[in-house]
């Protein structure tokens, strides 16, 4: 669909959001950390937000819930992708050559406008024609051997052949001399008059359009080779060939996003469990699916990772050889017991409340920041740790830094709320 009715429909989704909230302008940007003028300009359509924390904050501000959180979701997701700019117009076929050669006049030593005539424009244009033999051969004949019409000149005797395409070789030879013809040809020893001579020149043409044909065909298979790499081995689709992967097919759109429900989500969805996520293969697009989306996106490197599935992420989904195998939540409690040995049913406790045990897990913050892995490490403590998203996502890693935290006030400060719903109990020994 055009920008214009993905922007629209985004704009009229936040519109109706702040005009329940009864916040004016100033009021909503300064609750969601942006200015009046921004939200103006999302509101009326005029531009969409580069990043959907500044639209989850506003979301939040107004009251959203959940499910309007993701209508809007998916509709700033679509409104961002028409945003993106259009593929750069091909440049027109070239239909006359360009440049010194097409405004120069042709010489008249070059071969003549016979050969022009023929079929090899294109071959013309790529590689100039070699001067024909005759013109050499003419001059190396005797003064006396030149024809002596009122349009012909005594010198440079080339200068007959763009008359004698004209005239034609017949008309040339019956307005020779006697014995002219015969000494032209046994000067060049090619014919430098009649039908043969015609017959060289387009010989000679056609030499040169062979030999301009072949180099093309060794060259295109290279060319072809380097280009096409975009096959069923990943990426797009050769040329002329219909791409038939189901994320690339008519039936979905050019974003699968959050709120969606049908076999495009479907196929998301198995594409991420053949890579090893547990996810279940249901075609709805929840939150499960998003942070399952956004954790691939990491993994693989794809920038920013929003959870969104963009081009890039669907032929990614196709090609990446990322792996998304984890721990299984038995692992994740015996290698915390191991690193907490001070306060081991805590520490387990605490991850349980934060992630499920499941080191994949991705939560957003209503500010725009996320918090990531077993022990849900937010952005902010993660740049303390001099961290990243894809270390957070290993839950080795993850582990240790939670280890690290803890060690700095020996407690889980940095887990208040966790922290608070657990109540210390004895548990069996293992």
């Amino acid at each position: 669909m055009s920008e214009c009715t993905e922007s629209e429909r985004f704009a009229a989704c936040l519109r109706s959001l702040k005009e329940r909230s009864g916040l004016s302008y100033a009021a909503l940007a300064a609750k969601a950390g942006t200015s009046g003028s921004s939200v103006h300009r999302y509101c009326l359509g005029g531009s969409v937000p580069q990043d959907y924390g500044t639209v989850h904050r506003l979301a939040v501000a107004c009251g959203a819930t959940p499910e309007e959180l993701r209508t809007l979701h998916r509709l700033w997701a679509l409104a961002d992708a028409a945003r993106e700019p259009e593929p750069t117009t091909p440049a027109e076929p070239a239909t006359a050559p360009t440049g010194p050669a097409a405004t120069r006049p042709e010489p008249e030593t070059a071969g003549p406008p016979s050969v022009t005539a023929e079929p090899a424009t294109n071959a013309a244009e790529s590689e100039p024609l070699a001067p024909a033999p005759e013109p050499t051969a003419a001059r190396q004949a005797p003064q006396a051997a030149q024809p002596a019409p009122e349009t012909s000149r005594p010198e440079p005797a080339p200068e007959e052949d763009p008359e004698a395409g004209r005239q034609g070789p017949d008309t040339r030879a019956r307005e020779a001399p006697h014995g002219t013809v015969d000494t032209a040809v046994a000067a060049s020893g090619t014919g430098a008059v009649g039908p043969g001579r015609r017959r060289g020149r387009v010989a000679l043409a056609v030499g040169l359009v062979v030999l301009f044909l072949g180099g093309m065909a060794w060259t295109l298979p290279s060319l072809g080779s380097a280009e096409d790499g975009d096959g069923p081995d990943g990426n797009a689709a050769a040329p002329g060939k219909k791409d038939s992967r189901t994320l690339f097919t008519s039936a979905c759109r050019e974003v699968v996003a959050m709120g969606q429900h049908d076999t495009c989500v479907r196929e998301v969805q198995r594409l991420l469990e053949s890579k090893g996520a547990v996810i279940g293969v249901d075609g709805d697009f929840g939150p499960q699916t998003l942070r399952r989306v956004t954790a691939f996106q990491v993994i693989a490197g794809i920038e920013p990772p929003n959870g969104v599935v963009g081009d890039t992420t669907k032929r990614a989904l196709y090609a990446s050889e990322a792996r998304m195998s984890t721990w299984t939540p038995d692992k994740v409690r015996k290698r915390i017991r191991e690193v907490f040995t001070e306060e081991p049913d805590r520490a387990v406790a605490i991850a349980d409340c934060q992630s499920f045990l499941d080191p994949l897990h991705i939560l957003p913050n209503t500010n725009g920041t996320r918090n990531w892995g077993l022990f849900q490490i937010s952005d902010a403590r993660l740049r303390d740790l001099k961290g990243t998203p894809r270390q957070a996502l290993d839950p080795e890693w993850n582990i240790r830094a939670a280890k690290r935290l803890w060690s700095e006030d020996r407690d889980f400060h940095d887990w208040p709320h966790c922290d608070r719903a657990f109540s210390p109990s004895p548990s069996p020994s293992r």
